[in-house]
């Protein structure tokens, strides 16, 4: 594993990191607590030992606060150990958190827009679709399956260092047609319902809106009037890419089994499974299904459909 993976890798770092200060914590609570006890121990007994050697010899002495002193600084945990105690909790926590329940993403392309915009952040599901094993990613408990419509994060199957963020258009078996910039799923073709042109305040420009009722998930997607339904040039060599067939007009995928077809709400802006291909069950990461804040826009706050 290079490093780029290592450092592209959070939850590595965070697994890296609670396995190290908990080791400490541990060796502390079982081992070297009890090592400083015993020495604090034998200091106390030596020190009670010579004030008594001393008062014997009738010397009087008010050593309550001296032998307090000694046994606090004896007993006292070295710097590295203290911190290391006090982060373990907290690392393990967030890494439990993180790993098997909610994981925080930010949004940081426009490929999702209208229903994901630029600075969002959200958060997403990790137990929706199975319990997987932390780091490795492997599933242990099967949950549900990704549906059509689900907005899903997942490993970029190019570069698994990356975490992309798609809606599920096509799931095992599903023949998906995309021609002129409309769906037909297994046959069917999906409805489309026009909405108001959606102002790209960025650019500025308008595009056409369109409300999308993807097998009984509805959802408003956009469309470029300027841009083709699909740049021939840009699709690149992926596994299974014998199950589609290309031309300017679109294309037809067949999903193979285990893995799931992706596209991006702004239709014509989105480098999405049109282009590099399927992805498989193993690269999922989860469900998207809250936006809790975004600091440009305090409305943006609230469920993801």
């Amino acid at each position: 594993m290079n490093l780029q993976v290592i450092l592209g890798n959070f939850a590595l770092i965070l697994f890296v990191l609670m396995l190290a200060t908990g080791v400490i914590w541990f060796l502390d609570v079982f081992y070297l607590a009890k090592q400083r006890r015993l020495a604090a121990d034998r200091a106390l007994a030596e020190y009670d030992q010579r004030n008594a050697k001393l008062t014997a010899d009738g010397v009087k002495l008010d050593s309550t606060s001296s032998r307090g002193a000694i046994e606090a600084a004896l007993l006292r945990q070295p710097t590295w150990i203290e911190y290391s105690g006090s982060f373990f909790p907290v690392i393990a926590l967030v890494f439990f958190l993180r790993s098997f329940l909610y994981e925080p993403f930010k949004i940081p392309s426009s490929s999702m827009v209208p229903t994901l915009l630029v600075g969002d952040l959200i958060l997403v599901n990790k137990f929706t679709y199975g319990i997987r094993l932390p780091v490795l990613n492997q599933k242990v408990i099967q949950i549900n399956d990704p549906q059509r419509g689900d907005v899903m994060v997942f490993k970029y199957p190019k570069d698994m260092t990356q975490d992309y963020i798609k809606r599920v258009v096509g799931v095992p078996g599903d023949k998906i047609t995309y021609e002129n910039k409309r769906l037909t799923v297994n046959g069917k073709d999906v409805t489309y319902a026009p909405l108001d042109d959606y102002l790209d305040e960025e650019r500025p420009e308008y595009y056409k809106q369109f409300m999308e009722n993807l097998t009984g998930v509805q959802h408003k997607i956009l469309n470029n009037d300027k841009v083709p339904t699909l740049n021939l040039a840009d699709v690149k060599d992926f596994p299974h890419s014998e199950n589609c067939t290309y031309k300017y007009e679109g294309f037809t995928c067949v999903v193979p089994k285990g893995n799931y077809f992706m596209m991006g709400d702004n239709r014509d802006n989105s480098a999405d499974s049109r282009y590099w291909g399927f992805v498989p069950d193993e690269n999922i990461v989860g469900k998207a299904f809250f936006v809790w804040m975004n600091l440009g826009n305090l409305r943006r706050i609230g469920g993801i459909h």
